[in-house]
């Protein structure tokens, strides 16, 4: 009786297909630890270029433990759902174009030169495992996507907070700039989703943290300012 039904049984969706591969234990794990389950297994349908242990195996070690911390869960996730793209789209299809937007809101390269299809960097090495709510594309190298740049809103943030702070650090109203800089790096982080600028966030929140650390608001000053340059010196 029980192998009459399963006949019938819709296929496994991208998760559980990964999951049972064997093969993607270090993808299963990274999905899981950016919260991305529910989504992939979600209606879809999505296409996902799956990079297969050995492919994270390229990654230092050291990457891939700070990639799976709780803190960059959004780095990780930013990472994942540029391996995803929203549709069905099947080896031959992809074939036929030159890149392609991901979830991730970044296009991915892609090239066909005979049978061969790679995607960036990465080789295809299995084409169109069909999933209940898409299709899976086994590559062999981990896609990371570039950083993104800092928003020119944060740039005009940054400063103007620093154009009026040094003005009044100058007049020895030190714990007003440390103020005024506190406010400009929350409302900095405030409209700076950390998909468009995660660095820049990064950065002013851990100055944030040395800064209320701090007892001494020249040092606060300081932390904050040195901070702000180095997110301005990225953007350029």
């Amino acid at each position: 009786m029980t192998g009459t039904l399963l006949i019938g049984a819709p296929k496994k969706d991208i998760v559980d297909t990964a999951v049972e591969a064997g093969s993607f234990k270090t993808l299963v794990t990274a999905v899981k630890a950016a919260g991305l389950v529910d989504t992939l297994k979600g209606e879809g349908p999505f296409t996902v270029f799956a990079p297969t242990d050995e492919a994270f195996a390229k990654l230092s070690k050291c990457t891939l433990e700070s990639l799976l911390k709780p803190e960059n869960k959004q780095k990780l996730a930013e990472i994942l759902t540029y391996h995803v793209v929203a549709g069905k789209v099947k080896a031959k299809q992809a074939a036929k174009l030159d890149s392609a937007k991901t979830v991730n809101g970044a296009k991915i390269a892609i090239k066909a030169s005979g049978k061969s299809l790679t995607i960036n960097n990465a080789k295809v090495i299995k084409a169109n495992i069909k999933t209940s709510n898409g299709i899976i594309h086994v590559i062999d190298t981990v896609l990371i996507p570039e950083t993104k740049k800092v928003s020119s809103n944060t740039n005009h943030i940054l400063k103007q907070a620093i154009h009026k702070g040094v003005h009044m650090f100058n007049s020895g109203h030190h714990a007003q700039t440390a103020a005024l800089y506190m406010k400009a790096g929350n409302e900095v982080l405030g409209q700076c989703s950390s998909s468009v600028c995660s660095s820049a966030a990064n950065t002013i929140k851990t100055a944030m943290h040395k800064a209320k650390a701090e007892h001494c608001p020249t040092s606060q000053a300081w932390i904050m300012r040195h901070a702000f340059d180095r997110v301005l010196a990225s953007a350029h």
